[in-house]
């Protein structure tokens, strides 16, 4: 249990940057860290549940594409299936806590995906020192 909410904790922390750095992302909430926190929670829950199988069919699907054009398609499905999970993540926490993030559009969820990897990266680290 202490390494999910450390794990959330983290989460949290990157999604508070990429709001912060992302001028098309927004928090939804009274406290906005509240409306973080709930969109960390609901992008670990798609992370957990969705994208593992989603990862798996994009796969079997691309594989002849993707050696015919030496991992170009395969670059862009997982850019695709990153917009898809903060898209739905950012849908559930919206639509069942009341509070999240609003990503709106395709490149600035794979801004916020590049710099929540980076930052949790960096806490991650920071943390287990």
């Amino acid at each position: 249990m202490k390494r999910f909410f450390t794990r959330w904790f983290i989460m949290t922390i990157a999604a508070a940057v990429m709001v912060l750095l992302i001028p098309s992302m927004h928090a939804i909430g009274t406290p906005p860290i509240l409306g973080i926190a709930a969109f960390a929670l609901s992008l670990a829950l798609v992370n957990a549940a969705v994208r593992p199988i989603l990862n798996w069919v994009t796969q079997i699907f691309a594989l002849p594409l993707s050696i015919v054009s030496l991992g170009l398609i395969s670059l862009l499905l997982y850019l695709v299936v990153n917009w898809w999970c903060m898209r739905m993540a950012s849908w559930i926490s919206v639509s069942l806590f009341g509070v999240g993030v609003m990503v709106s559009g395709f490149f600035a969820s794979i801004m916020g995906t590049i710099i929540m990897s980076i930052v949790s990266t960096v806490v991650n680290a920071v943390i287990r020192q």
